[in-house]
């Protein structure tokens, strides 16, 4: 790929990744809005969806870091992206035949392996197609389409739970085709740029080579990480909250609503971020997307439950995920040399996964035994911990 290519930050490349990641989120999402509700319906509780989204992001992490490890030394990702893509969509389609909450852990744990496999690949691949002056831009672009596919996600949930009767099954079932769309753009429009495979050199050894600055980058993702709650257990949250008062479909169906206004949110400030990071000191401005994810977790203690102050907490909420991953995932692209992005973006990945696994058990078991001040303030010390870290990691703004 020539200088004059990479120069033009919206590619082929680029906008191949940005759409795949549009219709995979479409199907992921569109599971994900009603699991909570699927899961009440068993009898399962706020425990059971923590334990699940936790050992899915757990066992996620390892796939992450062997991939990001193994691929820098293949002369090709996108086949190892392509087949990410198609697992995940056929393990969220086996939704469709969960009768238990156990089933539902293995297909999820099922579809965030593929994803696990796909993640640091796509981000490589994204890196490679653009100058280090448009990483901002690049990845923000790919968040915004990721969440436009997290907002298409579950209106397309909503109105299918109205046409199917509250029926699940054939919801879970359509998930299957954004999901196969997705791997289908990415074999025929990524268009992977030639790259000399690193040679083999020891897991340890490679871990030892990433910067400094990178590792304590690393450092302060993960501290935010073991606070990062998955964002499901705020449906889960609204749909409790408001039950009592409206009555449980009408709480579920207005729970979603408060998801797809998160999304709408998250997905305008993935690009604004994404902007803002190529003039910017990234570090800053993740400092602030971590600080804006303690004000969530602490509007969930201290506002009074309506349906309004619930909006602003899904409205925070969206807006600290867009800055944490666009600002993230630039960052460390400029942190590390372009040979070690599949490794960089690995490590990236499996801190955040860990740090979830640890967050989603812990605040669902918290919430469970103790009570929502509890769980939700050891969220927020974490995440003004991590803001701290990362504020005081020395780096240079990009020049646009």
């Amino acid at each position: 790929m020539s200088n004059n290519q990479k120069s033009r930050w919206l590619n082929r490349t680029v906008l191949g990744i940005g759409l795949a990641s549009l219709f995979s989120d479409w199907s992921h999402e569109m599971a994900t809005a009603v699991l909570p509700s699927f899961l009440a319906g068993m009898g399962a509780a706020a425990a059971w969806l923590g334990l699940i989204e936790g050992i899915s992001d757990g066992l996620s992490s390892f796939a992450k870091m062997a991939s990001g490890f193994y691929t820098d030394k293949l002369p090709r990702r996108k086949p190892i992206a392509v087949a990410g893509y198609l697992v995940t969509a056929m393990s969220t389609a086996s939704f469709a035949l969960a009768t238990a909450a156990w089933h539902v852990l293995i297909g999820r744990v099922c579809a965030w392996l593929g994803r696990g496999v796909r993640t640091p690949v796509r981000k490589a691949l994204l890196a490679a197609a653009v100058t280090p002056q448009t990483y901002g831009r690049a990845f923000g672009f790919e968040r915004m389409m990721d969440t436009i596919g997290a907002i298409i996600g579950p209106a397309t949930a909503f109105l299918l739970l109205m046409a199917f009767h509250h029926h699940y099954s054939p919801l879970f079932a359509v998930t299957l085709v954004p999901g196969a769309i997705a791997a289908a753009l990415i074999a025929t429009l990524v268009v992977e740029k030639e790259r000399k495979p690193v040679p083999h050199i020891s897991f340890g050894r490679r871990i030892g080579m990433l910067p400094g600055e990178y590792r304590q980058f690393a450092t302060a993702a993960g501290l935010f990480g073991l606070g990062a709650f998955a964002h499901t257990l705020l449906i889960l949250l609204a749909t409790q909250k408001l039950a009592p008062t409206l009555g449980a479909t009408r709480a579920a169906s207005i729970a979603v609503a408060l998801y797809i206004l998160h999304n709408v949110f998250y997905a305008a400030f993935a690009y604004a971020g994404g902007w803002l990071a190529d003039r910017f000191a990234k570090n800053k401005l993740l400092a602030l997307g971590y600080t804006l994810a303690a004000l969530m977790a602490l509007g969930i203690i201290l506002l009074p439950v309506h349906i309004w102050t619930l909006a602003l907490i899904f409205i925070l909420g969206g807006i600290a995920v867009a800055l944490e991953e666009t600002l993230e995932d630039s960052l460390c692209a400029e942190l590390t040399d372009e040979s070690q992005h599949g490794m960089a973006f690995g490590v990236l990945a499996t801190v955040n996964a860990v740090g979830d696994a640890v967050s989603s058990i812990v605040v669902g078991a918290l919430w469970a035994a103790v009570g929502t001040t509890a769980a939700f303030g050891f969220s927020a010390a974490l995440s003004l911990a991590g803001a701290w870290l990362v504020w005081r990691l020395r780096t240079q703004p990009a020049k646009a």
